[in-house]
């Protein structure tokens, strides 16, 4: 299993529009990825209403778990999503 901790870097946290790139990336990836906030049950990052239910705010911490072959990568790329301002792009 990997897991990696991150800090999520939309100004609006993870609601409306950055939760919806956050899941659209995370249904591309080849193994089911889990996100979790401390004291929560991990949910599946591929459900937009799980994760807008986490209610993370900018600078929270988040953990993304997954298993199998590609879940480093998946888990990678994710968290660097997330890191992002999603509210900036265009």
């Amino acid at each position: 299993m990997h897991q990696r901790t991150v800090a999520v870097g939309s100004r609006s946290g993870l609601h409306a529009r950055p939760a919806s790139l956050f899941v659209k990336a995370a249904t591309q990836q080849p193994v089911k990825v889990r996100i979790g906030r401390d004291g929560q049950i991990p949910v599946d990052a591929r459900s937009l209403l799980s994760v807008l239910a986490l209610g993370a705010l900018h600078g929270d911490s988040v953990v993304l778990t997954a298993e199998g072959d590609g879940a480093e990568a998946a888990v990678e790329e994710l968290a660097t999503l997330l890191a992002r301002d999603l509210d900036a792009t265009p």
